[in-house]
């Protein structure tokens, strides 16, 4: 029930906030912090999204400053993952895969017939179309 809540409630500006969190690298950020970062109107406006994070027990206030206290994938999210620091389309991955195995297939590229064309026309298409929904998610982030 609770994770059904926070796929609710996990939109518009307090999704932006919760992006924000999961991308800082120091742990803890102010609502003057997030109001500029983020550009809205008012510092209010940052602390109700963030106290809408609290609310959630996604985030924790410690004298002043918000940090994160859980990470979760709904919505949008799923189709993120953090690696070292940097949250990335999971699709990237496999993308990146197929370009590399492509490029090595054309420089071992050595007789034309039906199956060395049938190999390189899957291999192009497939990276095509990882790059295309890696864009097309990076696109949709909060």
């Amino acid at each position: 029930m609770a994770e059904e809540r926070v796929a609710a409630e996990l939109n518009g500006n307090t999704l932006r906030v919760y992006w924000f969190l999961l991308q800082t690298s120091k742990g803890f950020v102010g609502p003057r912090e997030v109001q500029r970062k983020l550009r809205f109107s008012s510092p209010a406006l940052a602390v109700y999204h963030l106290e809408k994070l609290v609310e959630l027990g996604l985030a924790e206030k410690v004298s002043g400053e918000y940090h994160l206290t859980k990470i979760v994938d709904v919505g949008v999210l799923k189709q993120f993952t953090k690696l070292r620091g940097f949250i990335i389309p999971r699709n990237i991955l496999y993308a990146t895969m197929f370009t590399t195995l492509s490029a090595f297939y054309v420089s071992q590229f050595r007789e034309v017939n039906f199956y060395s064309i049938f190999a390189l026309i899957f291999g192009l298409l497939s990276s095509a179309i990882f790059w295309y929904e890696t864009l097309r998610v990076w696109r949709s982030k909060p």
